[in-house]
């Protein structure tokens, strides 16, 4: 969804919309880049093509054009903040601090503000951000759309008879990497409580399934229930939580990434629990900066102090149950790409492989460049298909060269991208999240 149709706009008016729209950090933190060029190696759309105006110092340049109103939003400019993959690499590389995220994401929100989309995307955008994100029972009817054309048939029968192909590139591009639904939504018979195994509990989490993730993938929270309990976890299932914003920021839909996170505090306050646990990288992030993004809101910052990632909890117990090798044919051959807002925002990258080192029969090997991103960046894969791909065959040819027999990822964006590719490939391997190998592991 393109920023390139803004308004044109005299400096003077400019740089007032960008002071009334941009926070006051981002304002000063915009300053704080001293263009030591340590974020370009780390950047994977600079590594593509090598253009400064598409890396980590290019763009901030850039974006302080637009707060300073000596730039106006032209397609020229807003091209090349489209085309950033929100990975937040610059942030790990950067040795002043810079939150380049929550600068990209004020200036995408100041952009939405001030441009004239065309009447597609103004409807688009409002189907997406508007209505199914913020509507759960939308998410719902969609995703039971889709898992009756799986599993009538109706699918394949298309495929077969060529009927995908007519559609619109981008279109096929979502149809192929549509994941394939093996279970029932998470929360649609979960109980309130999943009880902690080997007695009383160590721990008592709330559990935050969010919306994508608990439709299409309701076997990874069901795996991750599991992992929880047999850490002597109590887990709590809350119903009635709704999509984490995280889409709705990355696009600038502020104000709607705003609503759903104030949505979540009133539907998670005064549970009492030790941490509010998620098990994806995108989602995670986003609900720890709710304290940030909600300013001066006490309950968002207990909320975003709550908030944990399943391995941070984990990480900190031990196993109350045997473990087994997940597969007792052979020596599993796996390695573990790091999710980019896990290890870029959310700082976690020693936790998740804590975790996974107790799992028995199986050896580990080393991706490399595990740390750059996977092409998939929320909606970035259709967004910009072109350079996602390129981003993405990096990734390919560096799980070819390891021979894994599983590769690991905690984030479904990065599952079905690395999915996607691995099958174009030819390559063999499975592709999971963490807590569906170690699931396999408790007897």
């Amino acid at each position: 969804m393109s920023h390139a149709s803004a308004v044109q706009e005299s400096p003077a008016t400019a740089a007032r919309t960008a002071a009334a729209i941009f926070p006051p950090e981002a304002n000063e933190l915009l300053r704080s880049c001293v263009h030591c060029g340590l974020c370009l190696g780390a950047c994977p759309t600079y590594r593509e093509n090598g253009n400064e105006n598409d890396s980590p110092r290019g763009r901030l340049y850039l974006m302080k054009g637009l707060a300073d109103g000596r730039l106006t939003a032209t397609e020229a400019v807003t091209a090349h903040l489209d085309l950033c993959l929100d990975c937040r690499a610059c942030e790990t590389a950067c040795p002043s601090g810079v939150r380049y995220g929550r600068i990209l994401e004020s200036t995408r929100a100041m952009l939405v503000e001030r441009k004239k989309p065309s009447w597609s995307e103004r409807a688009l955008r409002a189907l997406v951000f508007k209505q199914l994100f913020t509507r759960p029972e939308a998410l719902a009817m969609a995703a039971g759309l889709t898992r009756f054309m799986q599993r009538s048939g109706l699918r394949d029968a298309a495929r077969a008879a060529g009927l995908v192909g007519l559609l619109p590139k981008r279109l096929r591009d979502l149809e192929a990497m549509q994941p394939e639904i093996k279970e029932e939504p998470f929360r649609a018979n979960a109980p309130a409580v999943f009880p902690a195994l080997g007695g009383a509990p160590k721990k008592r989490v709330a559990f935050f399934s969010g919306c994508v993730m608990d439709l299409l993938m309701g076997e990874i929270h069901r795996a991750t229930v599991k992992v929880l309990q047999a850490h002597g976890v109590e887990v709590l299932s809350v119903h009635g939580q709704q999509c984490c914003g995280a889409l709705a920021f990355h696009a600038g839909e502020a104000e709607t990434g705003r609503k759903l996170a104030r949505r979540n505090l009133e539907i998670f306050r005064g549970l009492g629990v030790d941490a509010i646990v998620n098990n994806s990288a995108g989602c995670g992030a986003a609900l720890k900066e709710y304290g940030e993004i909600l300013h001066g809101d006490a309950e968002a910052a207990k909320f975003s102090a709550l908030a944990r990632d399943v391995s941070e909890v984990l990480a900190a117990l031990e196993p109350v149950v045997a473990l087994k090798p997940p597969d007792a044919s052979k020596e599993l051959k796996v390695c573990y790409d790091e999710p980019c807002h896990l290890l870029h925002a959310q700082k976690i990258s020693a936790q998740p492989k804590t975790v996974m080192q107790r799992i028995p029969g199986v050896a580990w090997v080393a991706l490399p460049d595990a740390e750059f991103c996977c092409g998939a960046a929320g909606i970035y894969n259709i967004t910009q298909p072109e350079m996602s791909r390129a981003v993405l065959a990096r990734k390919i040819d560096a799980l070819k060269a390891t021979g894994a027999d599983v590769v690991l990822t905690g984030n479904p964006g990065c599952i079905l991208q690395i999915r996607q590719g691995c099958k174009a490939a030819g390559l063999p391997c499975e592709v999971l999240h963490p807590m569906e190998l170690f699931a396999r592991a408790i007897g």
